[in-house]
Formats: C-alpha cells, structure tokens, sequence
C-alpha cells in the first residue's frame, strides 16, 4: 500500500507537460531511465551499460579512483551498481570541467556524459567516453586510501569502508544469497513466519543471553527462534524464520558475532534423514546460485572460485564416532591422515612465506634504486601491501597449525567439536560435511533421543571445507513429553516458561525436525572471508557497538 500511495504520489509529480526535450520512462526493473532527447543521453546504471554499447549516456556516482596524464583524467566511477573507467580529454570538455575532474577527490560525487565504448580490458568491460560532466559534490582527503588499513582502523570508518569495491562486492552477494534464501523455501512451499525478538526464555538453556527488562520483567533478546518454529509449523507444516539473532559470548574469533541473521525452518512429519536431505539441497542451492549470479563479484572478493565448484556436490555424511576417529588420525580419508596433512600444509606455509618475503625485498630493492616510471612505483608498491597482507594471514595460519595438531591428538572422544577440530576434520574434503548421531550431554535439551544409543542424540552439524567449520545445527525433535520434562529439570531451567512448549507434544505431537544457518557464516564461506565482520553491514560484536 506504502508502494502504491509512492507510485500515484510519483505520477502526480510529473503530470505537468514536461519540455519536449525531456521524455521521462518509469521503469520498475531498472528504476528511472530520463532521456534528454536533444542532447541524446538517457540517464542509465553501470550495470546496464551491456544494453547501451554505442549510445550516448549519462551516469551518476562516486569517484571510486582517479589518475591524470597529458590532457587525459581516468575516473573509475562508482554508482552502486557497478564500477566503470570514465575517460575525460580536455579537448573535448574544456578546459574549466577538465580542471574541475582534476580537482575531484575520492568519493566526490559527479555527472559524467558521453559514449558507451566496448572494452574488454575495463571492469565490466565497458568504458565512457565523456563529452560533459557536472561536479556534484566535493570529498576532500577521504579517510580511507589504496594503502594499506589496519582492521580497527577500518572498522571504526565502517560507514565509509562500506564504500570500498571489496565491501561492495560482498554485500552483493549476501543480498543475492538472501534472494537465494527466500527463493530455495518459497518454491517448495514452506510459509515464512516470524518469531519474537523478546523471550522469556532460552531456548536452548546454554548459551549466554543478553538480559533486558521487559516492563518490570527480565527479558531477553532471542537466541534462536526454533521453539517459536515448532508452534508454527504445527499450524502451517512447513515454515521458516528469517531474523536478527543474539550471542552474548565474549568471543573474539573470527566466526563469532553477538548480533546474527539466522534462518531457521521447521517440518512435520520429518525424520533426521529427511532432514539431512535438506539441508543437503538447500545449501548446494545457495553455493549454485552464487556461482552463477556472483561470478563477477567473487573475483572482486578474490575468491578461489575453483575450490567453491569443487563444494558443488553430493555431501559427505558420517557419524559423530566416525568423525573422531578421523580427527585423531586412526582413520584414512583416500588415503590420507588428517595429522599428516597438516604437518605438509605447516611446510607448504612456511616456505609460502619465505617466497613472499624474498618477493617483497626484490621489489623493495627495485624501487630503491630508482629509474622507475611512476606506474611501475605505483604497482610494485600495491604488489609489496598485497604480499605483506598475505603473509600475514599466512603467519597466523602458520602460528595455529601445531595447535591445531596437539588438539587433534589429543582430543577426547564425547567432547564438542571446537574449531580447529573442525578445520582439522574439513581439511581432508572438498564439500561440505555432515557429522549427525552426537553425544546427548553436548547437545540442547529438545534433541530426539537416538532409538539404538540413549546416550546420542540425532542431531546434525554441516560443516564447511576450507577451515570454516560449522555452518548449519540441526536435527530431529524429541517427541516424548515425559522426556522434555525430565530435560528440563536436568538442565535447571524454570518449568514454568516451557509449558506453552511442552503443550506441543501434549496436543498432537508427530515427528519432526529442523534447522538453523547462520547467514553470515554462510556468506563467509561463500566469498571465502577471513572473517565474519565483512559479512554484514554493521557487525555488533565483543568490543564492537560503533558507528
């Protein structure tokens, strides 16, 4: 109803005759497309310009970077859809609008006219050929430059840094894995429901809560929505929830956030198996759909996009007994123990290392001596920030590995899977994994009670490849009311604020499951991010409420 009162409000605006040189064309795909037909330019986006190869067009944005040279001033333009070289001769706009570009800084916002011009070598493969602009707002000495930042630096300017390609890129495709989200459930009939924010309980009576007052009562702010699911989805048999989530852990690790996106479906009449099936296709949708839609963007990110197609099949799936034993080094995977791949991988790093160091002094070397062109500074400069960032990472990897082997040897079986036995336990596959069948005593209270081992639980964990560990919890429901209570009482947890729950299995309980993915996780290991902080807009986290 907001849209339609917007759109007539719109129509209104521009029912006056407008000059015939104007024609105005609303459309809702593409936004607004204003043709100024007796300059010939149409107002167009970047992520367009494939339709507009050869017209004359008119782009609005920001000044991603900017060089100048004998006349010439290269503007790679940024307008939110895309990123495009935008090239000024001072010929052909003037001497004042050409001095005008040069004096633009980073992040100045501008009108650029002119020829959409194919070009294969550009990002996006198109440049403009500019015959006019218009300066529309000035950026002087923009914080954040093409050196290298420090990540507390950039966090704090995490309004601005949004701006970068990088960050650009990532937003992108967590906005299509949302898209992917809602699609994936929609099609196959599962109807989005919404749990409260504000509980008065905990749903799994582990995890530390972040307490409010509610009107005079304690309140606290969701940890998950799965208990409020279960309710709905004996209403509607198939639902999912698609919310804000809070983790008061004081963790600092680069998988954890306090505040979180999670979805969270819930089904009736579904076993652990039928839930595993799932899962299983419900992820390969997201990895396909961001393969497909992303491609451009991954690049940005510098993905390996090889070792994302490699995930883009069948699951591994194995027990939670079995899992341990490969963590430990007692079982092969093709061949291969885990300890003994992590002790190559620690020499494949080390010597990494040593290469980029040699690297970097070469390069050092060859800018001290002088002689070289200003580009070539410029590119060997980016080069030497690029591999001391990369050796960075490498140290630190470097610095966990023995850890991470001391862990696996030693770790006892019936404990929960920290996150180097996960990295461990992933290292030696390429897809995703999935460890069901745990141990009930590390497990939430509502798991279903494994019918051959009432010392497991049928529950789930899908693990990702390449050291991120778990991305989806899940499992089968426990249906029996005499064994909830008894849960309950076991965990010390007040009755009384679980018996609208308890009601469930007292009118009409059947077999169901379900599951919960955290989306920042999940579009962490899609673009393949060091950590989860990039993953959203504004990461609230221990240590981290600003901007």
């Amino acid at each position: 109803m907001l849209f339609y009162h917007s759109f007539i409000s719109l129509i209104s605006y521009f029912s006056f005759s407008p000059p015939s040189s104007v024609k105005i064309s609303i459309n809702l795909a593409n936004h607004f497309e204003i043709n100024h037909s007796s300059q010939g330019f149409m107002k167009t986006f970047i992520n367009k310009l494939t339709a507009a190869e050869g017209q004359q067009v008119t782009l609005q944005g920001w000044v991603s970077n900017s060089r100048d040279s004998k006349g010439l001033v290269f503007i790679v333009l940024r307008d939110g859809t895309g990123f495009c070289q935008c090239v000024i001769n001072q010929e052909i706009v003037g001497d004042e609008a050409f001095e005008a570009a040069k004096r633009l800084g980073q992040e100045g916002s501008i009108t650029l006219s002119g020829n959409v011009v194919k070009d294969e070598r550009q990002l996006g493969g198109y440049e403009l050929q500019v015959t006019s602009l218009e300066v529309l707002g000035e950026s002087e000495n923009f914080p954040i430059t093409n050196k290298e930042h420090g990540v507390d630096f950039l966090m704090d300017q995490r309004h601005l840094w949004l701006r970068s390609k990088r960050q650009w890129a990532i937003m992108r495709v967590r906005n299509k894995v949302i898209y992917a989200i809602h699609q994936f459930f929609q099609e196959r009939d599962f109807v989005l429901m919404d749990a409260p924010i504000f509980t008065g309980n905990a749903s799994e009576g582990t995890s530390t809560l972040f307490e409010t007052d509610f009107y005079g009562e304690p309140a606290y702010l969701s940890q998950s929505g799965q208990l409020y699911g279960e309710a709905m989805a004996f209403a509607q048999n198939k639902i999912y929830t698609f919310g804000p989530t809070f983790r008061a852990e004081k963790s600092k690790t680069r998988r954890h956030l306090s505040e979180f996106w999670m979805i969270e479906p819930e089904m009736m009449f579904c076993d652990l198996d039928q839930d595993m099936d799932v899962i299983e296709e419900f992820v390969l949708h997201l990895i396909s759909t961001v393969l497909q839609s992303c491609r451009p963007e991954l690049e940005i990110i510098g993905r390996n996009i090889e070792a994302l197609e490699k995930a883009n099949k069948k699951f591994t799936r194995m027990p939670y007994d079995e899992a341990v034993a490969i963590i430990k080094g007692e079982k092969l995977v093709n061949g291969k123990r885990s300890i003994d791949v992590l002790e190559e991988d620690l020499k494949l790093v080390q010597a990494q290392i040593a290469a980029n160091e040699e690297d970097i002094k070469a390069r050092e070397a060859a800018i001290g001596k002088g002689g070289m062109k200003k580009g070539e500074i410029n590119f060997n400069t980016n080069k030497i920030a690029t591999l001391k960032a990369e050796n960075k990472d490498l140290q630190e990897k470097a610095d966990n590995i023995p850890g991470w082997l001391n862990s696996a040897r030693n770790f006892v079986p019936g404990d929960d899977f920290g996150g180097s036995d996960e990295t461990v336990l992933t290292r030696l596959f390429e897809t995703p994994i999935m460890v069901y069948r745990w141990p009930k005593a590390i497990k939430a209270f509502y798991m279903k009670t494994d019918e051959t081992n009432p010392d497991y639980v049928k529950g789930v964990d899908l693990l990702a490849p390449e050291g991120y560990g778990e991305i989806v919890g899940g499992g089968e429901r426990e249906t029996d009311l005499k064994y909830l209570i008894d849960q309950i009482n076991h965990h010390g947890l007040p009755m009384s604020v679980f018996e609208w729950y308890l009601d469930l299995r007292r009118y009409g309980s059947v077999p169901h499951s379900g599951f919960g993915l955290g989306l920042e996780r999940m579009v962490a290991y899609l673009c393949g991010l060091p950590h989860v902080r990039e993953t959203i807009p504004f990461p609230r986290m221990y240590g981290r409420l600003f901007p």
